[in-house]
């Protein structure tokens, strides 16, 4: 059985995907945490590996968050960038694995409205977060072909399971407080991918490496998820607001941290976002799981 280390093996990725990737590897998570087996904090120092490792999954990064300060927005790049150059040096030193998988994100490509969007796409992000992501897929691109690793870089939509942090969380919280409200019906469209589906195609990735694109191929809109939400809470569908109602609504939003939304939050929920998975279907013959087939809360 190989050995797997798996940076931000404890986070939610990590707590969805452990049962899946320990029936094919030996898998040591890496991290901060109390529950992670070895600690180190990526981003400030070169963790003392003991072992070498066959394969390498970093899933370790900063995220979900908008940056107000050049310190905070300072910590993206030592958490994604520099935390990978920190693993590489301690890899370096054990022995490199014969392959390392890094989840990027599809922020690298700063697009904030299109259809099916693919990997031939520039890399335009211009947040910290993209930005940082960029740098890191650079250096890795760098470093796997000097000491003859085979690189997998996955973009993941936004990934979908029980307990999802960020816009997810905040959408199933506000569906349970009677406080979500679809915008113009929830037509827009975005790509989403069961979270379990990392880990499914990981096997695949090991041997053939390459750079993805990975998400599922129904793109749900917002209503759709909504819906799906809502009936497995028990609560009621929730209601639409028109457009001429919820711009207002979103300008106050801009004043008051707490209110449900603002500009920005408005432009996503009404803007149809998504990506081609047909490259990563293609070469490595795997297929996607629904979300909406498959999303328990």
């Amino acid at each position: 059985m190989d050995k797997l280390l798996f940076t931000g093996g404890t986070g939610f990725l990590g707590n969805n995907i452990m049962p899946i990737l320990s029936k094919d590897y030996a898998v040591t998570t890496i991290g901060i945490t109390p529950q992670d087996m070895l600690q180190s904090n990526l981003a400030v120092e070169v963790p003392n590996l003991k072992e070498h490792f066959d394969v390498v999954l970093h899933a370790c990064g900063k995220a979900h968050s908008v940056p107000k300060t050049e310190a905070e927005k300072k910590v993206f790049f030592d958490v994604n960038y520099q935390g990978t150059v920190n693993l590489c040096t301690a890899l370096e030193k054990v022995g490199v694995p014969k392959s390392f998988v890094f989840i990027s994100t599809l922020s690298v490509y700063g697009v904030k409205a299109g259809e099916m969007i693919d990997e031939t796409h520039p890399l335009n992000g211009t947040s910290p977060y993209a930005k940082s992501k960029i740098m890191a897929e650079e250096y890795l691109t760098d470093w796997a072909s000097k000491h003859n690793v085979v690189l997998s870089i996955l973009r993941p939509s936004l990934m979908v399971g029980p307990n999802a942090p960020g816009n997810l969380g905040a959408m199933v919280n506000g569906i349970k407080k009677g406080r979500y409200f679809n915008i113009n019906h929830g037509q827009a469209r975005k790509s989403l991918l069961m979270v379990y589906d990392i880990a499914n195609v990981l096997p695949k990735l090991v041997d053939k490496g390459g750079v993805y694109n990975i998400c599922d191929d129904t793109h749900p809109s917002y209503g759709e998820l909504a819906k799906l939400m809502s009936e497995q809470l028990g609560k009621q569908n929730p209601m639409s607001i028109p457009m001429w109602i919820a711009k207002p609504l979103a300008w106050v939003g801009n004043f008051i941290p707490e209110f449900p939304f603002n500009t920005y939050r408005l432009q996503k929920l009404t803007q149809t976002c998504t990506y081609s998975n047909e490259k990563i279907k293609g070469c490595l013959n795997w297929h996607p799981m629904s979300v909406l087939d498959n999303y328990k809360i």
